[in-house]
């Protein structure tokens, strides 16, 4: 089966995953994760996109991020994972691929689920059960949006700046939105959106979203159509 083309429109959220091959760790210790950072700040910056929130787990990485150009995220990507993976190899006296392959990713109706999809990422060590206090997981996007750290690697997006007045009200009114959870029913939507590469949005923005980009959203229904009896 062909896979399908990935879906990148510049000044759109994106939603995006990169996994180990094999599921295998790419973070072994805390000096690889803050590598992969540092690098992924230097070509964010490099190729025009805007981080807005990450975590970095064992066997892969999350990201939500806006780019300038249709290309950015490829670019971005690609340059990271080339960059990280010679510096892993080296320092981990290894060869061969770490990623398990491209990265997956999907647009995000900002106004609808950008806030959803910043707290399904950062809330990932947590439902991994990892952690239980909602900052004990340090490599991730999170601190940065409680006010515990200003992280340099992270541009508010403007829904997130909807919160309030103040960073205090802000980060006040983001703690609340963790604490309340993730539902399991927005959890699968999500985690269907990103592993199906589909947009993830209201009718009416599938519907902009269609018309710019000149292509159905929508999928249709699987089998022939269903031909009209005499009646109708």
């Amino acid at each position: 089966m062909a896979r399908q083309a990935r879906m990148s429109v510049a000044g759109y959220p994106h939603h995006l995953i990169q996994r180990g091959h094999n599921r295998a760790d790419v973070f072994v210790d805390d000096a690889d994760r803050q590598r992969y950072l540092d690098i992924l700040r230097d070509v964010a910056h490099e190729h025009k996109v805007a981080v807005h929130a990450y975590v970095l787990m064992g066997n892969h990485a999350h990201l939500l991020a806006t780019p300038e150009t249709a290309e950015g995220l490829s670019r971005m990507m690609q340059s990271l994972g080339r960059r990280y993976v010679g510096w892993f190899n080296h320092r981990h006296q290894r060869t061969g691929t770490l990623w398990e392959g491209r990265f997956r990713s999907h647009l995000v109706d900002a106004d609808a689920y950008l806030l959803s999809c910043l707290r399904y990422i950062e809330l990932n060590p947590h439902r991994a059960g990892l952690v239980s206090g909602l900052l004990d997981h340090p490599w991730s996007s999170m601190a940065h949006h409680l006010g515990q750290r200003r992280d340099p690697l992270v541009t508010d997006h403007p829904a997130f700046w909807q919160l309030g007045n103040t960073p205090f009200e802000r980060e006040a009114a983001y703690r609340q939105w963790l604490e309340e959870g993730i539902s399991e029913s927005e959890r699968q939507r999500l985690t269907e959106s990103l592993l199906k590469a589909r947009p993830l949005g209201s009718p009416r923005f599938m519907q902009q979203l269609s018309q710019e980009l000149a292509r159905p959203l929508v999928p249709r229904p699987r089998g022939r159509p269903r031909k009209p009896t005499a009646t109708e």
